[in-house]
């Protein structure tokens, strides 16, 4: 029964208690902002800015930590995580803002395990100066840390798009964030062009992603425009590889920013464990100190291009990156577009750059406003150290100048606080000599911060430095669509005969005739025999019919090769069937051809045309294999019409040709009554006439026919059915 108070209650309290988590995941940890920055990243370079680490020497990695958990209340391992993907050793982003000494693993790696925090070093990599300048002017707002024992940026005053130039990723509560890398040049001369004019196509400044790991970026021009203007889409990534003819192997030195080199072996390693790479012998890893190398063994004569565009097919050698520019603006997320991004970008430096303005300005009239004061006191030094050596009480001394001379307390306090050695004329002729040039500037600054295309100005001269200082040519490089063959890849499947075995209890032997020649006796399970025996070659299907009606398909070669001493394959585990499910009858086919008849026990055969079971697409099962409504003797496959002898289990036999039954295309046909049986009486197999020693007494003139009983010499030849032990 429903009771509205609980269900009230469970809103209550996901309102008041998951919807508080969920909000504090999307704006405080998971979606980066307008700087490029998660507030843990925030946090960490903030702290090694304090701590001076923008200069001078590197410093153990663990005092970073400790010190930035005076900001982020999480767990020395979390905090030292993050710092791991910002070093320039782990190899994850195109400007990393941690110089870094020691084992930090890499981007490119799944396994690669980073050094202990007390055993690598750390400092800030020159471009962090970029994004930590004029923060001491007020260019960011600052707030209390969790503890409210020191203070913090909201934001950092980034020169740069960092938003855009390194790529950022975050799984937050219902929504997540996936920020593609963009070539540091490319996106501040766009930056530059969209100050300018706001209209200007992106896409005539940045030509693609640019990711650390370079490889190869596929052109798609309607992919790129896509996510320049809504922030979604995806972009293709292959390997860069070489060919070492000399050591007849491919060398991978450039892979995707989304995969591993676990990943690509690990693939490599299957596909040449299930025989679908018989081109390659071995495969390795022997990346070191200089960079990324795997290393792929050929076999002679293989074709090492139709080899790779096989791979990049079939493998991570080729993958994808998905864009989701997901980024908080304000507060709130919202996916924006590579143009949206600047533009925000543009507001919010515009923002920190007016604040820096002020702050000079206020800096200068500061200034301004003392040398004033002084200004005063030229016109009679003598009285101002009259004043000063006549006041009887210090605490009066201020009071007394700002009397003598009608300055404020602020002056007085300047004046009073000048030394007795500067007391002189020319000293303070000199300082009275600024104030011509400080009234200038504070004018100056103060139209610059009035004025947004001055500020602009200010921004694009600033990208220009950095451009000149840190700007770098692509890591990934964009080939065009021409290149990239779209043509399905066809496995070269190496041709050769074998024979192929099935057993009572469903294990199956595909042996080369090699093997077969030299293997001796054929190993079974204690209480097994044979049930199947083929010839066949490597290219060809195979079926397997189930006692539930379904044929399951494979290639041979998808099978692997084994030896007469080999117990072979599981049938339930190689073709995954059901549970309880038992493969009754197999057949290799190439092309199709003859017929399958099925023998019911009640004494009907069906004659299915073997073109019923070819198939367009590479499907594994097919159902409705063959009629169930009645229950199934056993199956044979003849290539054409023949004589069969069909066998009752009362001992009773009648020999047929299969050119009497109609064949049908219809799997499911329940057949036509080739044997007449009596009550309680059951069709037990159907089979070739070898097993008769004189075929002739018992063939039918008509069908159906109730058969011969079988002569004395033929009662021992009979052949058991599929469920006969």
């Amino acid at each position: 029964m429903d009771n509205p108070a609980r269900e009230s209650r469970i809103t209550e309290t996901l309102e008041e208690n998951y919807m508080p988590y969920a909000m504090s995941v999307i704006v405080s940890r998971a979606i980066p902002e307008i700087d490029g920055f998660k507030p843990a990243h925030r946090k960490l370079l903030y702290t090694m800015y304090t701590m001076g680490l923008l200069k001078g020497g590197r410093t153990k990695s663990a005092n970073v930590v400790g010190q930035t958990m005076r900001l982020n209340p999480h767990g020395d391992q979390t905090i030292y995580e993050t710092m791991v993907r910002l070093t320039e050793g782990h190899e994850a982003l195109l400007h990393p803002f941690v110089d870094s000494k020691g084992n930090f693993g890499k981007q490119y790696s799944r396994d690669m395990a980073y050094a202990a925090a007390r055993y690598t070093e750390v400092k800030l990599a020159p471009i962090a100066a970029e994004v930590f300048r004029d923060t001491d002017k007020n260019t960011v707002e600052f707030v209390d840390n969790y503890d409210s024992t020191m203070k913090e940026p909201t934001l950092l005053p980034c020169a740069f798009p960092n938003i855009l130039v390194n790529p950022n990723q975050g799984i937050a509560v219902g929504m997540a964030s996936n920020i593609a890398s963009f070539n540091l040049r490319e996106v501040c001369l766009a930056a530059k062009a969209l100050m300018k004019d706001d209209k200007v196509r992106v896409s005539d400044y940045i030509t693609g992603p640019d990711f650390s790991t370079g490889a190869y970026l596929i052109r798609d021009e309607e992919a790129f425009e896509k996510i320049y203007e809504t922030g979604r889409g995806s972009v293709r990534l292959r390997a860069k590889y070489s060919y070492d003819k000399k050591n007849n192997l491919i060398e991978i030195t450039e892979i995707p920013y989304t995969t591993s080199t676990e990943a690509i072996i690990d693939k490599l390693a299957e596909m040449i464990k299930g025989g679908k790479l018989r081109e390659v012998s071995d495969v390795r890893d022997e990346t070191d100190k200089t960079g990324l190398k795997l290393a792929i063994d050929l076999k002679r004569g293989t074709d090492p291009e139709k080899l790779m565009e096989r791979l990049y097919k079939q493998t991570p050698l080729e993958d994808v990156f998905g864009c989701n520019f997901n980024v908080l603006i304000d507060g709130e997320p919202f996916v924006l577009g590579v143009r949206d991004i600047l533009k925000h970008w543009i507001n919010f430096r515009v923002g920190c750059t007016r604040r820096r303005l002020v702050f000079d300005a206020e800096k200068k009239e500061a200034r301004l406003h003392l040398l004033l004061g002084l200004k005063e006191i030229l016109l009679d030094i003598d009285k101002a150290i009259a004043i000063v050596r006549n006041t009887p009480e210090d605490s009066m001394v201020v009071p007394n100048l700002m009397e003598g001379f009608g300055i404020d307390r602020i002056q007085a306090e300047y004046v009073a606080e000048i030394k007795l050695r500067n007391l002189n004329r020319d000293y303070i002729l000199k300082r009275i000599e600024e104030v011509d040039s400080l009234t200038k500037e504070v004018a100056d600054l103060r139209a610059a911060s009035e004025s947004t295309r001055r500020i602009k100005k200010i921004i694009a001269d600033e990208l220009d430095e950095i451009v000149k200082k840190y700007g770098v040519d692509r890591k990934t490089i964009i080939i065009d669509p021409p290149e990239i063959s779209d043509e399905p890849i066809v496995t070269e499947i190496p041709d050769y005969n074998v024979k192929v075995f099935m057993t009572r209890d469903n294990y199956f032997k595909k042996i080369t005739l090699v093997s077969l020649r030299s293997g001796g006796e054929q190993k079974l399970k204690e209480g097994d025999s044979i049930l199947v025996e083929a010839d066949a070659s490597n290219k060809m299907d195979m079926l397997f019919f189930s006692d539930r009606q379904n044929v399951y398909k494979m290639r041979l070669s998808d099978i692997r090769d084994t030896k007469a001493s080999s117990m072979g394959d599981f049938l339930p585990n190689l073709l995954g069937v059901e549970e309880g499910e038992r493969i009754i009858y197999a057949i290799p086919s190439n092309n199709y051809t003859g017929f399958m008849l099925f023998a019911f026990k009640n004494g009907k055969i069906a004659k299915i045309d073997m073109k019923s079971y070819e198939t367009k697409t590479n499907r594994r099962r097919l159902t409705g294999g063959y009629c169930g409504t009645f229950e199934l003797a056993n199956a044979l496959f003849i290539p054409e019409d023949c004589e069969l002898a069909a066998f009752s289990d009362n001992g009773k036999c009648v020999v047929f040709n299969t050119g009497d039954i109609l064949t049908k295309t219809s799997r499911t046909s329940q057949g036509v009554q080739v044997m007449t049986l009596r009550k309680k009486s059951l069709l037990q197999s159907v089979t070739t006439t070898d097993c008769l020693a004189n075929p002739k007494p018992y063939r039918a003139k008509n069908l159906p026919s109730a058969g011969y009983y079988l002569k004395d010499e033929d009662a021992g030849r009979k052949q058991l059915g599929l469920f006969d032990e």
